[in-house]
């Protein structure tokens, strides 16, 4: 008993003050580093390692240092090993316009049909910013709306798709599911264009694993690599072209997505293959032109992979949780048949014939009694 006042006093303390009754539930200090708080808000290591929570640059010893870029944040990392060779903010929080994309088109490449055919609703075709051109007919297949998603930014192209997987508010929620199955914390959608929202955001280490997880879908890199295409219009088609100009430019060049407005500036994912290995390279908040910064990260990550200390890694998505294990119906108790009930034996009444034979001795007997008695007087 001597603990129960202590703990109440610690209980009404704890509902006055409003603190939280239970561990692990601490917020996140001031200066708390991007990436290092776990969703429900308790501190932890930076996503990637200890190093990528720091805002300048952090390269490895021993080679030449990354060059010079005006990317307000940035990785490089080996796609194949999960290697991050160098890195600027790694975790920073950015506006990510159009290169949000990238998650939109993982997350519903395998939830739509690509032959399905969609008639684009008023508020797809209205949509601001870059678009494709869409009109309200059916027109268009899933697979039209992903490669004009990709290659020209098509904004109302990425509410035409939102809206084929049951509405924005479902796409967002799978969106936001998805960047926090690949462990992308810092990523919040808001639109699935990228268009500038308030609380909305990703950045340079996310980007990257968002890139790496496309990659590994054959149709996100169908559609990321395709240099010119078709687009379905009234009256035939026309030819759109990949706004990626490292595809035309850069050896090896794969694609990922370009971004810019005037809120987020340029920002950058994209990833390239040499000799059997993929470098990515992302950036965030660039304020000019940024494809010879990509470049240049590029032949730094190639010429630096397998020959440093990484500065930290990309981690893996969190597995699929295993099916359910059937289970097996309850195993019905055999029902018992009913007991019979014990009863004393009957004890058999004895026949009639023996109640005559009875009473006709004993009245023979008086017979003979009587004549007797008679005889000797």
């Amino acid at each position: 008993m001597k603990h129960v006042a202590p703990v109440g006093v610690l209980l009404a303390a704890t509902t006055f003050l409003g603190a939280p009754a239970h561990a692990g539930s601490v917020a996140a200090p001031a200066g708390t580093e991007p990436g290092s708080v776990k969703p429900g808000g308790a501190r932890k290591e930076p996503v990637g390692g200890p190093r990528l929570g720091g805002r300048g640059v952090i390269a490895p010893t021993g080679v030449k240092a990354p060059p010079k870029t005006a990317a307000e944040s940035y990785v490089v990392a080996d796609a194949d090993t999960g290697e991050v060779l160098a890195a600027k903010d790694a975790h920073g929080r950015y506006l990510p316009a159009s290169t949000l994309k990238a998650l939109t088109a993982i997350t519903l490449i395998p939830k739509l049909d690509k032959t399905r055919k969609i008639t684009p609703s008023r508020r797809a075709v209205n949509e601001e910013g870059s678009a494709v051109g869409l009109v309200p007919k059916p027109l268009y297949t899933v697979e039209d709306l992903f490669k004009a998603l990709m290659l020209v930014s098509g904004n109302d192209c990425a509410m035409a798709l939102a809206e084929a997987n049951g509405g924005l508010a479902t796409t967002l929620a799978d969106m936001n599911a998805e960047a926090k199955r690949l462990q992308a914390y810092d990523t919040v959608a808001k639109t699935p264009s990228g268009l500038d929202k308030p609380g909305q955001s990703s950045s340079a280490y996310d980007l990257t694993l968002i890139a790496r997880a496309g990659l590994a879908n054959a149709d996100f890199r169908r559609y990321i690599s395709t240099k010119t295409d078709k687009f379905p219009a009234p009256k035939g088609h026309y030819e759109i072209g990949n706004h990626n100009r490292l595809l035309w430019s850069y050896k090896g060049m794969i694609g990922v997505k370009n971004g810019w407005t005037s809120k987020a500036l340029g920002s950058f994912v994209g990833a390239a293959k040499r000799n059997g290995h993929t470098v990515i390279v992302s950036i965030m908040r660039h304020n000019g032109s940024f494809w010879g910064d990509v470049a240049g990260l590029l032949d730094w990550g190639f010429a630096a992979r397998g020959k440093v200390i990484p500065v930290g890694h990309l981690v893996d998505p969190i597995p699929d949780p295993p099916p359910p294990t059937p289970t097996p119906p309850p195993v019905k108790a055999p029902v018992a048949a009913p007991k019979a009930v014990e009863t004393a034996p009957h004890e058999e009444s004895p026949p009639v014939g023996l109640y005559v034979l009875g009473a006709g001795l004993l009245g023979g007997v008086i017979w003979m009694a009587y004549g007797l008695r008679r005889r000797f007087r």
